[in-house]
């Protein structure tokens, strides 16, 4: 089977993540879960993927998460094993990977992802439903000013005839902030700081509000804004700014659920992910090449599931990432475009002539392994002929 992963690079990815993100910022929040005596409180969704990314080159990285996990602050959501886009193309896939994922969560944390996070929060109602269906309590999903019509994003909503079942919406605006506008500005009066911030939510976000869900990518602190922008000293002193209105707390996705009833429906017939955008007009299926390799992708799991072999399998769930497709969009930008993010690929043109060969590569490799599984059925049977 060929190698389609280039360990070498992997590694030192994995490297830098580790040392200039992970670890510090992991080390801020066990800090401050500590100082606050554990009323500092949050989430992480993490990919299968990546928790396997961790283990083979980075184990010190799972014995981090680990211990904030441990304090019991700390909630791990439910999402696809390999962050894909399957729930748009193949539910049983989709259930594949949302299984595994939790068995991995368990494994390696100990605890039950309650609250679902899909790719890019992609959402419509029968995923509530689906999710539901799954043993779910709740889900997270992007805040659609045209769906709530004047409603607000801070408050627990339930999806169309099902139930109790709770969505929580991301409020894109204070998510936005952190992730764009730290480190910024050239004067320091105009630079974001927590006591801003604070004062930010305090103002614009009334104390009647349920809940106030900021959604961040991880790699905001250390990467994408790097330590010079002071965007670890903010992760440090955002919770003291924030506890010092008696009327705000912090809470992880299930514990939001179990003390915010649902009050409305939201209703989103169509899919939606961040930003608004449509499964029609997004990052990962704005050009013809994209949906073609999708397309292409998704009718490859009838071969895949015909070979029965373990490895066929995680290399098919692998490529179907969502960073593949965002990287050969044909003006690449990054999720919620308040961030360039670079590209590793020369260009999106280079990417998708790389995908289209592994991609042809693999579709060869399915069909051989079909003929020898077949081949070797038939070898192996024994013809009666009665007369």
């Amino acid at each position: 089977m060929h190698a389609y992963e280039d360990k070498a690079a992997m590694a030192a990815i994995m490297d830098n993540l580790a040392d200039n993100c992970y670890l510090p910022a992991n080390k801020i929040l066990l800090d401050q879960i500590k100082n606050t005596k554990g009323k500092f409180r949050f989430a992480f969704s993490i990919s299968g993927t990546t928790l396997e990314l961790f283990e083979q080159f980075r184990p010190d990285l799972i014995k981090s998460f680990q211990q904030l996990i441990e304090t019991g602050c700390v909630e791990i959501l439910g999402e696809t094993y390999y962050n894909s886009l399957s729930w748009l193309h193949s539910k049983a896939e989709f259930d594949r990977q949302v299984k595994k994922h939790d068995a991995l969560v368990k494994e390696l944390f100990g605890v039950e992802p309650m609250v679902f996070c899909n790719t890019e929060l992609i959402y419509d109602n029968e995923l509530a439903k689906h999710v539901a269906a799954l043993g779910y309590k709740g889900i997270i999903s992007e805040a659609d000013s045209n769906v709530l019509n004047g409603l607000s994003p801070n408050q627990t909503y339930a999806a169309p005839g099902n139930g109790d079942f709770g969505i929580l919406l991301r409020n894109a605006e204070l998510s936005n902030d952190i992730a764009g506008w730290i480190g910024k500005a050239k004067a320091g009066r105009y630079a974001l700081t927590a006591e801003k911030f604070a004062d930010r939510v305090f103002h614009n976000h009334p104390q009647d509000s349920c809940s106030i869900n900021v959604l961040l990518d991880y790699e905001t602190f250390g990467i994408h804004k790097s330590a010079a922008t002071g965007i670890f000293n903010f992760l440090q002193e955002l919770p003291e700014a924030i506890f010092k209105n008696n009327n705000y707390s912090f809470k992880t996705p299930v514990e939001v659920l179990d003390c915010c009833y649902p009050k409305a429906v939201y209703a989103v017939p169509r899919n939606t992910a961040l930003q608004k955008m449509t499964f029609e007009n997004c990052t990962w299926t704005e050009n013809v090449q994209q949906n073609n390799i999708l397309k292409k992708l998704y009718k490859l799991g009838r071969l895949v599931m015909d070979c029965d072999d373990e490895r066929i399998l995680d290399t098919w769930g692998k490529l179907q990432s969502a960073d593949h497709f965002s990287f050969i969009a044909g003006n690449h930008r990054s999720t919620g475009e308040v961030y360039q993010v670079k590209n590793p690929l020369q260009s999106a043109d280079l990417g998708y002539r790389q995908f289209v060969n592994i991609l042809t590569d693999f579709e060869i490799l399915l069909i051989k392994k079909n003929v020898e599984k077949n081949r070797s059925w038939f070898s192996n049977q024994v013809f009666t002929m009665l007369f």
